[in-house]
Order: C-alpha cells, then structure tokens, then sequence
C-alpha cells in the first residue's frame, strides 16, 4: 500500500506536449458538476471574479490500491499533497484575489467527499466521472485502471475566461506554491 502523502524521488517528471496550449482566452463551457459541498457548480458561470481550478487523475483512497503502473505514469502520482497545498493555502490564495477555489478530477462524487472530508478541504471538489468538462475543452487526459484520467493542469478563471494555464505540473505538492506565486505577481 502507498502513502499518499510522499513522493517517490524517482517520479517521472512530465513534459509539455502541447496538449493545453489551446487553452488560453477560452471561455468556459456550461458544464454542471456535482461538488462535495452538495452544490451543483456551472463551471461556465462562475462570474465575476477569480477562480482557481486545479485538475488533477487521481487521489489516493485508503485501502484501495494505486492502478498498476502508477508512479511511472509521468505526472500521475502526488494528487493528495497538491491537494494538502491548496488546502494550507487557501486563506493566502484568498488574500492574492482568488474568489474561488476548486479540485477536480474524473473520480466520482462519493471518492470526491471522501478526500474532501478527509483532508478537511476548506473548498469544494467537483467530480467529473464522465469526462464531460475534458471533452468540452479537450483537455489532456490518458487512461489508467481502466478509466480516463485528467492531466495534472490548473486553469486561472477570469469572469469565466481562462486567463492563464499552468501544465505541466511538476512537483505537484509545490504547485499550490506556484499558483500562489503567479497570482502575487501577476493579479
């Protein structure tokens, strides 16, 4: 069984392969996911403001076996302490101007609540078991124990725009670091 929260040393670092580089100034589909707050969140009317939309394959559960092959995936391994980051993060992402701030990933909702609850996410998580946000921006996705997993990416929303694109993502447990980073620079 892993541990969820470390980092092999020997993690493949992943490569831009130009799969998100059609990204930027989209506006966002009308894509409604359910969310582990209970709410149904239209990711194409967040309105005015900043969202942080961080997207990830998969986080680890408890008792539940990483699919096969996991770690030499490039750029698979490390959802949950990328999720620990946005979490000891958040109040800084808010003070930076983040109005919102979201995980989301292909894994259903009850796997969704059960990290959220977990982890004590002080934010939402949006369950997309369907693919459907992937499918509306072609998202970069690839398979793994028989399911379509997202790439590691984070989208920064504006009004419902995609202002900037951060992918690859790597390491994944610095990169709330770096979101944090930009939006002080840059916002």
């Amino acid at each position: 069984m892993s541990d969820y929260m470390q980092l092999p040393a020997d993690l493949p670092v992943p490569e831009d392969d130009g799969a998100a580089d059609h990204l930027t100034d989209l506006t966002m589909p009308s894509v409604v996911l359910e969310a582990t707050d209970g709410s149904s969140v239209d990711v194409g009317a967040l309105g005015e403001g900043l969202t942080v939309l961080y997207i990830y394959p998969m986080t680890g559960t408890p008792g539940v076996e990483l699919p096969e092959g996991w770690d030499e995936i490039p750029g698979a391994r490390g959802c949950t302490p990328e999720s620990c980051g946005f979490r000891d993060h958040f109040a800084d992402l808010k003070d930076v101007g983040a109005d919102r701030v979201f995980g989301l990933s292909t894994q259903d909702l009850d796997t969704q609540r059960e990290l959220a609850e977990r982890l004590r996410l002080p934010y939402p998580l949006l369950a997309d078991p369907e693919g459907t946000l992937g499918e509306a921006l072609r998202l970069p996705a690839f398979e793994a124990g028989g399911k379509l997993r997202y790439k590691r990416i984070t989208l920064i929303i504006i009004s419902d725009v995609i202002d900037h694109v951060f992918y690859p993502i790597f390491p994944p447990n610095a990169h709330a670091i770096e979101v944090l980073g930009y939006l002080s620079d840059d916002c």
